[in-house]
């Protein structure tokens, strides 16, 4: 099994180009999704978020606020990567898991969105790294538009993780989303192409 990532700056669409893989036939997953789900009321997540940053970060239901965690992280390094100690780990086993039984199953390519990849040096579990692309001003446009963030907030936020021109260059493939939401299906499409031909090869 051809085992892809799914990466990019925050705002550069792998969403979308997640929807779009799957639409095209790949399992996938989402390492933002997996992390919610082990910060969810009851997890061991959600008790050591709380043992560390304390009860103004949780909800009533006893789940993490994701928001107001963010707010914290975002501004101090150390806090990041205390987060980061306690949801990577197992967001990693998660996918790990996940990809395990695709394989299983005989699944011929399988997609995992990851938004910090190089910045957790994961590249090498996978074989192919694809990386979704835009200019900058327009991840802040597409950040503030759907979080009602501060423009300044946003910036900080990228500013947190790897340039995005070093991911490009370390990628496989690019996916440019500049364009129309019609244009990025066609690339995608175009990318889901090439993935299928590496699958082949790698298959025999």
């Amino acid at each position: 099994m051809l085992k892809v990532a799914l990466t990019g700056g925050i705002g550069t669409g792998k969403s979308v180009v997640l929807v779009c893989f799957a639409n095209l036939g790949a399992p996938t997953i989402s390492a933002d999704d997996v992390a919610h789900e082990c910060l969810g009321a009851g997890t061991p997540g959600a008790a050591a978020v709380r043992a560390r940053f304390g009860d103004d970060v949780m909800r009533d239901d006893g789940s993490v606020d994701r928001l107001r965690l963010a707010a914290i992280v975002f501004r101090e390094r150390e806090a990041r990567r205390d987060l980061e100690a306690i949801v990577h780990p197992a967001v990693r086993a998660a996918i790990a898991a996940w990809g395990d039984a695709r394989e299983k199953d005989g699944v011929l390519i399988s997609v995992a969105e990851i938004p910090l990849l190089f910045e957790n040096h994961r590249e090498t579990d996978f074989d192919r790294v694809v990386v979704t692309a835009c200019g900058e001003d327009e991840q802040v446009r597409r950040v503030t538009a759907r979080s009602g963030l501060a423009a300044d907030d946003v910036r900080r936020r990228i500013e947190a993780q790897m340039p995005l021109a070093e991911k490009i260059r370390r990628a496989h493939y690019v996916i440019q989303t500049d364009g129309s939401l019609d244009l990025t299906r066609q690339r995608a499409a175009q990318v889901w192409q090439r993935l299928e031909q590496d699958a082949r090869q790698i298959a025999g």
